[in-house]
């Protein structure tokens, strides 16, 4: 049964000492276990057999599950249990930022076809309906206007071809898009979320991830393969076994690569990331799809690098801004990393930045992505 099968694996996890028991993990638990049963077998109205879908086989809709909570509380380890147990034919798990700018890349492709002719929203929801019946998405928010005028319109399609939607959320339905511009129009969004899922606050009282890291170095030096094994194993920790893969994500008609993530965590080299020319939009959509991040190989700069030390700053900056948790192997401590140069006075503010991202306070932030 695979609610069994759920309890069992995090029972498992808790006799292997990788998790400490949590009664509020142990509710949500309950609650992704009666949704793995219900979709034993799933498939949406559109993928059964006319007569099956005569005979009402399958209850229609069936709800999701939208689960809130504060930053480390072990919403997306629950999600990826839910996820590898769910017997559903074709699923998806992907962050919810990442899920957007493809939605975005995709609408572009078909407003430019000459023979669109109904609106591509609902030819979208169809398209994506197809691809997944469950989508689950972590770290579920609402930060731009593009994406809040499209919501709707794009779930309302989902939801009406039978998709379940399966989300993680650091806000509760009622404080997506809080503040936003024209946020009367994003409202029937909320709604629809409260109609087809079932909404639930994950209440821990621990803050699992800052627990974990609070005893973990986050800047490492000098450069080396200890160093390098160091920060991979950090890397893999904060992974909590998901599979490592690569990724692309599409800013601005082109896509950004990703050598290596698992999860909200991303693995980067120096040379990935400074010495390839990457922009503001770049790093600014790493940032927002990424809540940790480990950055390997940040050499000494010497004025020759130019290009890089400005790369590595605003890499810094946008990290900074968007409250990434980051984990880095340099050459040097960041005051030493560019001391040279026309450069050296304005990477100061850089070295500081580093500096206090090695804090507690700041890890206890949460990602603003």
């Amino acid at each position: 049964m695979l609610g069994s099968r759920l309890e069992d694996l995090y029972q498992s996890r808790i006799s292997a000492g990788d998790l400490r028991p949590d009664p509020a993990q142990t509710e949500a638990l309950g609650l992704l276990e009666k949704l793995a049963a219900a979709l034993d077998g799933y498939r949406p109205p559109g993928g059964r057999s006319l007569l099956a879908n005569f005979l009402r086989e399958t209850p229609r809709p069936l709800r999701g599950l939208y689960i809130y909570g504060d930053v480390g509380r072990g919403k997306s380890m629950l999600m990826d249990m839910f996820f590898d147990a769910a017997n559903v034919e074709h699923k998806r798990r992907v962050h919810f930022h990442q899920f957007m700018l493809e939605v975005q890349a995709r609408l572009f492709r078909l407003q430019a076809s000459p023979d669109e002719a109904e609106g591509v929203l609902p030819r979208l929801a169809r398209e994506l309906a197809k691809e997944a019946w469950l989508l689950c998405f972590d770290e579920f928010h609402v930060g731009n206007i593009a994406d809040a005028m499209i919501l709707g319109r794009l779930f309302s399609g989902l939801f009406d071809n039978g998709v379940v939607v399966v989300a993680t959320s650091n806000w509760p339905p009622d404080e997506l898009y809080k503040n936003g511009l024209q946020r009367d129009r994003f409202l029937p969004f909320i709604d629809l979320i409260k109609q087809n899922m079932d909404v639930f606050r994950l209440a821990g009282a621990v803050d699992h991830r800052h627990e974990q890291m609070r005893a973990t170095p986050s800047y490492f030096t000098p450069l080396g393969e200890e160093t390098t094994k160091k920060l991979r194993n950090i890397f893999y920790r904060l992974a909590h076994g998901a599979p490592v893969r690569s990724m692309q994500l599409p800013v601005q008609g082109r896509a950004v690569e990703v050598p290596q993530a698992a999860r909200d965590v991303a693995f980067f080299t120096f040379e990935e990331l400074c010495s390839k020319p990457l922009a503001a939009a770049d790093y600014i959509a790493i940032a927002e799809c990424f809540s940790t991040l480990c950055l390997d190989g940040v050499p000494k700069l010497s004025p020759e690098r130019r290009n890089e030390i400005v790369r590595l700053s605003l890499l810094i900056d946008t990290l900074y801004e968007a409250k990434v948790k980051l984990f880095v192997a340099a050459e040097a401590p960041p005051e030493q990393l560019c001391t040279t140069g026309e450069l050296a006075f304005d990477f100061q503010r850089t070295a500081s930045r580093l500096v206090e991202m090695q804090s507690e306070e700041y890890r206890r932030k949460p990602h603003l992505g």
